[in-house]
């Protein structure tokens, strides 16, 4: 109790961050994937609309990590990044359990007030929350592309934050591989990567296909 009076603040911010990014997830996955939308008429090409998807949440990313949130939480967004620097000795536990609770709770809080204001096309098949679900090629390729993005996002941030060079493009490196994520692994697994995306989506929606993979890949 002690450190939640302490760091409210800094696990609100948290909250804030996941919940900006799940606004811009849902806002555009309807934009861009609800048949009747006046976007999805005008660009009938899957793959142009995944593109334009992955730069929307690669800019969105990049903007939540330089926002003064995002500077004063460290933006990590995901109960995984949050549990690695636990394990690195860079954060502690009750700080990282606070910071994973407040990452799901924006998360579906904004899921849930995005469900509101978009109403029945949120919640139409084709874009249905915008939950992270395992693509056509089954679970198993779901579960290995969870793990190779995963790798490399982490990989890179404790390479380019601890660069005296390249510390202060972490946030913009990041983004980039949002975007890329996104088109790579968005048609494989649904770019999941974080736990507390993966559940601000599939709990409003209460829909959990293979979660154990989103709950699993983004730690390993």
């Amino acid at each position: 109790m002690n450190s939640l009076k302490q760091n409210w603040k800094v696990y609100s911010m948290e909250a804030i961050c996941l919940g900006l990014f799940m606004i811009s997830a849902s806002l555009f996955g309807t934009l861009l994937e609800y048949p009747d939308s006046p976007v999805h008429r005008a660009i009938g090409n899957d793959f142009v609309r995944t593109v334009m998807m992955g730069l929307a949440m690669g800019l969105t990313a990049t903007f939540i990590i330089y926002s003064p949130m995002g500077r004063l939480s460290g933006a990590h967004m995901n109960p995984a990044v949050s549990f690695t620097f636990v394990r690195l000795g860079k954060m502690k536990m009750t700080d990282a359990i606070y910071y994973a609770v407040f990452q799901i709770g924006g998360g579906i809080l904004a899921v849930l007030l995005m469900k509101v204001l978009l109403g029945s096309a949120f919640e139409n098949e084709h874009v249905n929350y915008v939950i992270t679900a395992p693509g056509k090629y089954g679970v198993l390729p779901a579960f290995l592309m969870e793990v190779v993005i995963a790798f490399g996002m982490m990989t890179m941030v404790l390479i380019t934050s601890n660069h005296a060079t390249l510390s202060k493009y972490t946030g913009a490196i990041a983004g980039l591989f949002v975007m890329s994520y996104v088109i790579i692994s968005g048609p494989v697994s649904g770019f999941g990567m974080n736990p507390a995306r993966t559940l601000a989506s599939a709990v409003p929606a209460m829909q959990y296909p293979s979660l154990w993979i989103y709950l699993t890949a983004p730690f390993i």
